[in-house]
């Protein structure tokens, strides 16, 4: 039976951002790795959220005066998450990581801290499955 750490894409190869960081740079983030959302953690390193490209435009949209050119002025945290992705421990149930995969397109995954570790990608749970299927 696989467990969490066989899906487990690692923190070092993942895009994320810190909660500090500026909406300046989440946008150019998402769009150097062609992401439509990203992984937030605070200054401690725990996950905090996730940040979508929709979070960004409904920002834009509803904060009179902000524009490209000083949307370095809002920080991360500023900005409202529409959708709350959960994460899941290291140690959690297969059952619970699968049961969040069908609604994200990633799953955060953290330590027994909270600490980000890094996320499993519905893709790679799609790959794992597709080549396992027994008749």
């Amino acid at each position: 039976m696989p467990q969490i750490s066989d899906f487990l894409f690692p923190k070092e190869k993942v895009a994320y951002i810190t909660s500090s960081a500026t909406m300046r740079e989440a946008m150019e983030l998402l769009e150097h790795h062609h992401y439509t959302a990203v992984p937030v953690i605070d200054d401690e390193g725990k996950y905090i959220g996730t940040l979508s490209e929709g979070d960004l435009f409904w920002k834009m949209k509803y904060t009179p005066g902000l524009s490209f050119e000083n949307m370095h002025t809002v920080k991360v945290h500023e900005i409202k998450r529409r959708i709350h992705n959960e994460s899941v421990s290291e140690f959690s149930d297969l059952d619970e990581m699968l049961h969040l995969a069908a609604d994200q397109n990633f799953v955060p995954v953290a330590d027994d801290s909270g600490v980000f570790i890094g996320i499993i990608r519905r893709k790679d749970i799609i790959e794992y499955y597709t080549r396992n299927i027994t008749d």
